[in-house]
Order: structure tokens, then C-alpha cells, then sequence
């Protein structure tokens, strides 16, 4: 695989600084029951890196503080950690929302087959990678019977009563993408979706457009096709003042498998950790006020943030 971190450094994106941490967002490790084209984390099947009980029980600690207001379970495929459950049902404890980052397809795998059940009793929010509507753009993304497997997962989810109507039980898809090109409008392509996947029978809550990042797998596919420095070049010129104040490592950190502290998802995937006195930060030992108010560590990946409407893991930013 092509490295794209090189062509990142040194940036020019400009400097931001955090504010009130409320979400602490976990990667639960890279082994994932699909392969998709655009992951920016590289996850797979074949990924043995997971996140240890002894991460998880640090974690906890953390949340007893009260200071975390909601959780984002992220991987791979976080459900794969045998871990998942006893994680999520301690966090609804003590009443922090909890996200799931569920892909859809592993809801139907036999070793998950009641999984379902257990996020819609923990009244776990689902935000579910849906690149597009039609089977054809789904499957040459993420692979051949995908878009099929994800539509059964969908309807899994409806029967529980997660994306419909008055339901509390929230349940959020996300496009990004199948190419070097930034995401249409959120709003519009939301009706689309909705007109168009209600035709199959299913309904969801919101649609959130998510911009391609051009690293690991996605940054590789670009340098391989020579499209990366017109790419990079599209996500600067497109580049929106408005909306640094609301990028998502405002308000987040984001924790490795490891237990390694981040300022985001991307930058973790950059090796780009945050430190104290030249020592990485780690979760066993992290003070959340410490990081208030302190410089986040950037790069130009970060204009893919920014860029047109913006982009977060909850959507456009504007």
C-alpha cells in the first residue's frame, strides 16, 4: 500500500484549539468482516490489532469521572471486540450515550445474530456506512452482496423500531464518495435517500455526508491512480473559514486500541499522538482538564474537514 502521510507534512492548515470534551470516541480495534475500498483505518478481516480488557477497564475508569457525555464506538467492525457488549452496557449505566459504528453486514453474520436486539434494549444511536442507494455503487466500493447484506441489516433494524417516526431509537446512515470528489449537499441527497431506500421499505433517521480522507487505503488509491495532488489541491481551494469552528476535535479525543490518546479518528491513523513532555498520552493515566483549551495537532488531511459544507462523523458542519 502507498503511504500518503509524507505528502501531508509540512501543512499549512491553520491552528485550532479544543474546547469541552464531551465525546470520547474508541477505536475498538481493526478486525472488521469487510474490506472496503475508501477505509481510512485499513481494517479487514486478517487485522489482528484489538483492544485488551485491561484498555477497556482504564476506559472505565475514565467514564466514572462523568465527565464523557457519550462514547463512539469505532474499529473495524467495534462489535467484533469481544468486549463490545460489557463496554456498552456499562457506559448506558451511567447513562452516556453510546454510538455504534456498525457497517450493517455484521449484524447478519451467524456468531451476531442477536445483535441487533442487544443494541435496540441499550437504546445504542447507529450510524450505518451506507456509500449510496443503488447496489451496483455499494458493492464496487465495499464489496460484491454488500449493498444486499446491508439492506437485511436495515430491515433488522426497522422491525426493532430503530429510524422510524417518533422512535427513540436513532438510527443515522452515512455517504461518503466513490471517488475523488466532495460530497453534494446533505439536505438534498438526505430526501433522495430516503425517497429512494423508503421504495425497498426502510426508513432512518438522518443522512450524514462524510468527506473522503486522503490517507491509508483511500490515500493509497489516489497516489496510485495519480489523483492525489488534485485531490489534495480540491480540499484546500474548497477550504471554509466558517467551518473550523465546528470540527469535530473540538469537542472529542480519540483512543487506539492501544489506549493511546488522540485528538481525532485520522490523526490516529497518521501516528499522530498527543503528548506530555515528550511522552505519548495514555488513557490509564489521562486528566480531561489538561487538554481544555490546548493546541490540536494538525495537517493538511484536515481540510477534509473543512472543505465546502465540512465534514465530521456526525455530518456537514454548515
Amino acid at each position: 500500500m502507498l503511504d500518503s502521510t509524507p505528502y501531508l507534512f509540512p501543512g499549512t492548515f491553520p491552528s485550532i484549539v479544543r474546547e469541552e470534551l464531551k465525546i470520547l470516541q474508541i477505536n475498538l480495534g481493526y478486525l472488521c468482516n469487510q474490506q472496503c475500498q475508501h477505509c481510512h483505518v485499513d481494517a479487514g478481516p486478517r487485522r489482528t490489532e484489538i483492544m485488551s480488557q485491561d484498555i477497556i477497564k482504564q476506559i472505565k475508569k475514565l467514564l466514572e469521572t462523568r465527565m464523557i457525555k457519550c462514547i463512539d464506538l469505532t474499529g473495524g467492525a467495534p462489535e467484533m471486540n469481544p468486549s463490545f457488549r460489557n463496554l456498552v452496557t456499562f457506559a448506558r449505566s451511567l447513562n452516556i450515550t453510546v454510538i455504534d459504528r456498525c457497517n450493517l453486514t455484521i449484524l447478519n453474520e451467524l456468531q451476531y445474530h442477536d445483535l441487533a436486539n442487544f443494541l435496540a434494549e441499550n437504546k445504542v444511536e447507529i450510524v450505518a456506512s451506507l456509500p449510496c442507494y443503488s447496489e451496483e455503487n455499494v458493492d464496487s466500493q465495499r464489496g460484491k452482496g454488500v449493498f444486499d447484506a446491508s439492506i437485511l441489516g436495515l430491515k433488522k433494524l426497522n422491525n426493532l423500531g430503530y429510524g422510524k417516526g417518533d422512535s427513540d431509537l436513532k438510527l443515522s446512515l452515512v455517504y461518503n464518495p466513490l471517488g475523488p470528489y466532495l460530497p453534494p449537499d446533505q439536505e438534498k441527497l438526505e430526501i433522495e435517500y430516503k425517497n429512494k431506500l423508503g421504495e425497498m421499505g426502510i426508513a432512518f433517521s438522518n443522512l450524514f455526508t462524510i468527506t473522503n480522507m486522503p490517507i491509508k487505503r483511500f490515500g493509497s488509491m489516489l497516489l496510485s491512480k495519480g489523483q492525489f495532488a488534485d485531490y489534495l489541491k480540491l480540499l484546500k481551494t474548497s477550504f471554509q473559514k466558517d467551518n473550523l469552528t465546528s470540527v469535530m476535535c473540538r469537542n472529542l479525543i480519540s483512543v487506539d486500541w492501544e489506549g493511546y490518546i488522540y485528538d481525532c479518528d485520522f490523526n490516529q491513523m497518521l501516528d499522530m499522538p498527543l503528548k506530555e513532555k515528550g511522552k505519548r498520552l495514555h488513557v490509564s493515566t489521562l486528566d480531561i482538564e489538561k487538554l481544555i483549551d490546548k493546541t490540536i495537532l494538525v495537517a493538511d488531511h484536515c481540510f477534509g474537514c473543512t472543505a465546502g459544507k465540512g465534514s465530521s462523523c456526525g455530518g456537514s458542519l454548515s
